[in-house]
């Protein structure tokens, strides 16, 4: 398996969503970067469990820094933290290692560790370990935002719809023992041109790769994205220009900020696709790997009707961890 990333900045997250704890280590922050803990904390608070609309599972989510912080600033030491499990109900999970739950990693898994692999809560395949990437992802944000860097996402639908529908459509499938997707939508202001690589490393693939990592995520694309197959060339292309301060800018965005793998200078612009959460009330039709027998699952527990809500944070957690990366 696969928890760290990064080369300038590295970061480890371990724990499973129902083990004692789960966390995160940063490696390679400057020294003497001040982290504005009251501003972390209310950032991590936007991913946190217990919101309307969201699972009943309610987690404090308070990072306890093990090292790396001297009074309140970075101090070349890696920066390692932790936050206790404290709401888990691990005996709603305990047919799962013999039925696999739908559209959730529980039988691959079987499969990959030889059913050793810890079912309680998705174990390591849980959201649950987007808290420590928002707290990552809300130390780079801060870092960014010295350098004029902003990050904003927001939920742009749910369930097919936008704006005020959206909160009706979620609760509406929640009542129904239902659940919905969603699509997030990240604009980055304030990256200078030339960021990011080619090939491999391009600034495109580095980003989808650490948003892919969020559970639930199944599409992502920049700018005008798949659009951008049914457009003509000239409506598609990006005219470059001067502005007022004589900068070379583009008159759209279809590119969404990004060409070859590079930052462009302009906004960098893009979706993010979330399936609807698997574990919902109704009935579900699964196999019994022990008697090798088909059956009927009934999933208890608490879920979120629409997991994009809570994801919002984790896309611009996700995104600042990239740029960081590629800006020291």
């Amino acid at each position: 398996m696969s928890f760290d990333i990064g080369k300038n900045i590295h970061l480890t997250i371990f724990g499973q969503s129902h083990s004692k704890a789960i966390g995160a280590v940063i490696d390679g922050l400057p020294a003497g970067f001040r982290i504005d803990m009251r501003a972390l904390k209310a950032f991590m608070a936007r991913r946190a469990p217990g919101q309307k609309g969201t699972t009943a599972r309610k987690e404090a989510d308070n990072p306890v820094i093990l090292s790396g912080l001297v009074d309140g600033f970075t101090c070349g030491s890696p920066l390692a933290m932790m936050i206790e499990n404290t709401d888990a109900k691990s005996a709603d999970y305990k047919d799962f290692k013999r039925i696999p739950r739908p559209m959730h990693a529980d039988y691959p898994a079987f499969v990959k560790y030889g059913g050793f692999n810890d079912i309680a809560g998705g174990g390591h395949f849980s959201g649950r370990l987007t808290a420590p990437l928002c707290f990552a992802g809300g130390v780079c944000i801060q870092y960014l935002g010295q350098k004029g860097i902003e990050i904003k996402a927001k939920l742009a639908s749910a369930g097919g719809v936008s704006g005020r529908k959206m909160q009706e459509c979620i609760e509406k499938a929640r009542k129904e023992g239902d659940s919905v997707g969603g699509i997030v939508e990240c604009c980055i202001t304030g990256v200078p041109a030339g960021v990011g690589d080619s090939g491999f490393d391009s600034l495109e693939s580095s980003l989808s790769r650490v948003l892919f990592s969020i559970p639930g995520v199944k599409g992502v694309d920049f700018g005008a994205g798949f659009a951008s197959a049914a457009m003509k060339g000239s409506a598609h292309n990006d005219a470059w220009c001067f502005d007022e301060k004589g900068n070379v800018k583009t008159k759209s965005n279809n590119h969404g900020g990004i060409l070859g793998g590079l930052s462009t200078g302009m906004p960098i612009t893009f979706r993010v696709a979330f399936k609807p959460t698997p574990s919902i009330a109704l009935p579900h039709e699964s196999v019994d790997l022990k008697s090798g027998k088909s059956t009927v699952l009934e999933i208890k527990g608490r879920h979120d009707p629409c997991i994009a809500v809570r994801a919002v944070p984790c896309v611009e957690a996700a995104a600042a961890l990239v740029l960081c990366d590629c800006m020291l």
